[in-house]
């Protein structure tokens, strides 16, 4: 019978576990990641969580400027942009009320603008690859802020990434992480309507940040900005109205992303409301020849992907 052996050295206890009333640890593994904490106290149980989360999101876009905010293991807010502080501020604007007490990654060393903005905020704690001495003052009186400095490159962190494990009354469970990369043969336009490069790229930026939500994710997004985030429906329909009426006018044009296939028509005529142009999503449903045709009928374009990303 095959085996599986894992030796977990501990590192420390943590204050608490996911609520006060748990108790909790860190344990030393094989692949961790390579990081210093240089402003604030030690991570929390739910600091590691959605830092894992943060860097998941920004490892994606390792070559640009990126910045990700997340609460509760949930993306709340991402973008790319010319400069890391308008990155930063696309970001906020998504959702400012989910940002505050989150955690802030980002893809560069971030400058004084952005730092003085994290500052102003009670945001608990910023990843970035480097912050230089002038950026580590703006934050040296605001002991709540953990400064976290990732010395492992964002382009090999993946690598980090190769199996989950969860602990079950019914038995571990191990699986490979969900490292899914778009495959050009897999990776489809499926209607008349045929995007433009840009609507594409911003396609592939939305589906990757419906990758890491919490399933049933809908991601709404335009100009490398995400306007709208939902997730942890049960069902799509659910999601994705959720996130055309949080987008609300921030819909017309942009682009729609689902981690989970699309099998209601009520998903489309509800996209077609919000004036999506673009919807990025599995495929592989009984329903996609129905799907596309009321697609074509008003002039929406859809990618299929080949690749579900559910994320419980």
């Amino acid at each position: 019978m095959e085996e599986k052996t894992y030796n977990f050295e501990k590192i420390k206890d943590l204050p608490y576990g996911e609520n006060l009333h748990q108790q909790a640890a860190i344990y030393k593994t094989e692949n961790m990641l390579d990081y210093e904490i240089i402003n604030g106290a030690e991570l929390t149980y739910n600091n590691i969580l959605d830092a894992t989360v943060a860097l998941n999101i920004v490892s994606e876009f390792y070559d640009v400027n990126c910045a990700a905010i997340i609460r509760h293991s949930m993306p709340c807010g991402v973008a790319l942009g010319s400069s890391l502080y308008e990155a930063y501020k696309k970001a906020f604007d998504c959702d400012p009320m989910s940002s505050f007490s989150g955690v802030a990654a980002f893809s560069k060393p971030i400058d004084k603008e952005v730092a003085k903005h994290l500052n102003s905020m009670s945001v608990e704690v910023v990843i970035a690859p480097d912050f230089d001495t002038k950026v580590v003052d703006i934050f040296k009186d605001n002991d709540k802020i953990k400064l976290v400095k990732i010395n492992t490159s964002l382009r090999k962190y993946k690598m980090k990434n190769s199996e989950d494990i969860i602990l079950t009354p019914f038995g571990a469970l191990i699986q490979d992480s969900n490292n899914s990369e778009l495959d050009k043969e897999l990776f489809k336009v499926v209607t008349k309507e045929k995007p433009t490069p840009e609507q594409i790229e911003d396609a592939v930026f939305a589906w990757k940040i419906a990758k890491y939500g919490k399933t049933n994710c809908a991601v709404i997004a335009r100009d490398f900005k995400t306007t709208a985030i939902s997730q942890g429906y049960t069902n799509s329909v659910s999601a994705i109205e959720s996130a055309l009426n949080y987008s609300c006018d921030n819909s017309k044009d942009a682009i729609l992303a689902s981690d989970s296939v699309l099998t209601s028509e009520d998903t489309l005529y509800s996209a077609i409301q919000g004036r999506i142009n673009l919807i990025i999503q599995p495929g592989g449903s009984t329903k996609d020849k129905k799907l596309v045709d009321i697609c074509d009928k008003y002039g929406i374009s859809m990618i299929t992907t080949g690749i579900r990303n559910y994320r419980q």
